[in-house]
């Protein structure tokens, strides 16, 4: 076991501009077919990543358990009801001893305090898989994806729609490091939380929120939303009522720039919170935005195992 304290990729928040540019950068590399920088084609070899989910996966199980493949690695799969966590043991106990069989743990949970939990008590690189409070992976994977479709993102104006949820707070806090403006249209119900909402003030982040899509949306390089029931939330009919007028459809799509991309983390339901019109349309990217996971996790794991 190294002395060092391990790598961890938590929140995008805790990463300053320069590490995220690079690793957006090994990110496109990777997606290009390129072998890391004094590194073989499979530089981890060997290595092992346990991931916990707490909560049901496609997209983060698959991606992660493909990169860690390609990479010349292998994946543990732990499942809600298939640990001890089911039966008591803690989270600090678990990432103890998965710390002596692993190289890595990924964990996909509800709580920020039971990621905190792990990343506290783990001696290997601990990856935020998906809390309740954010979610850096896709954020990654989709700003890789406006940059190939439409440049740097720098500069740009990204518009969201919906719901302000752990999508949006990791969008809120790569908008500060990344220097892009961020324009969430939502309820006043679901609006951002107050401490999200300090801290872009303490940051001096581009964010404005507002409850009107069409104010949102104006003149953006870039339109995302995400479903408007996620894992374990109460799917009542009021809840549909405040968003319906937050869906992305082609009257709204048509407020953003000519050439604005959609994006979605996917699974969508067509009807909801977006319409088939723009989801099968020619400005998404959606599933470019997929598979994206893959390059971007792959980034993730060589820089937590510190092989860029």
């Amino acid at each position: 076991m190294s002395s060092m304290s391990p790598r961890h990729f938590l929140d995008i928040a805790d990463l300053d501009p320069q590490t995220l540019r690079h690793l957006l950068g090994v990110a496109r590399d990777l997606k290009a077919g390129n072998v890391l920088p004094g590194q073989s084609d499979q530089p981890l070899r060997g290595k092992a990543l346990a991931m916990l989910f707490e909560k049901p996966s496609t997209r983060t199980r698959v991606s992660f358990e493909v990169a860690m493949t390609q990479l010349g690695g292998h994946a543990v799969l732990l499942e809600g009801g298939g640990s001890q966590l089911a039966r008591g043991e803690t989270f600090a106990d678990t990432a103890r001893v998965l710390s002596r069989y692993v190289d890595a743990i990924m964990i996909r949970t509800t709580g920020d305090e039971r990621l905190r939990e792990v990343a506290d008590n783990a001696t290997v690189p601990v990856i935020n898989g998906l809390t309740d409070w954010s979610h850096p992976c896709q954020i990654l994977a989709d700003i890789q994806t406006i940059e190939q479709h439409r440049g740097p993102i720098a500069g740009k104006t990204v518009a969201w729609s919906g719901d302000a949820n752990n999508v949006t707070n990791s969008w809120i806090q790569a908008a500060a490091r990344l220097d892009f403006a961020l324009r969430i249209a939502c309820p006043p119900q679901l609006s951002p939380a107050p401490q999200i909402l300090q801290w872009v003030a303490d940051n001096a982040a581009d964010v404005s929120v507002t409850a009107e899509p069409g104010t949102a949306v104006a003149g953006a390089d870039a339109v995302v939303t995400d479903t408007w029931v996620s894992m374990g939330d109460d799917a009542g009919e009021s809840r549909h009522n405040l968003l319906a007028p937050y869906a992305v459809d082609r009257q709204l799509m048509a407020a953003a720039k000519p050439d604005a991309v959609f994006l979605h983390c996917l699974p969508a339901h067509r009807g909801e919170e977006v319409s088939a019109e723009v989801m099968d349309g020619p400005q998404s990217v959606v599933w470019d935005e997929a598979e994206n996971r893959l390059h971007a996790q792959k980034a993730i794991l060589a820089w937590c195992f510190e092989c860029v």
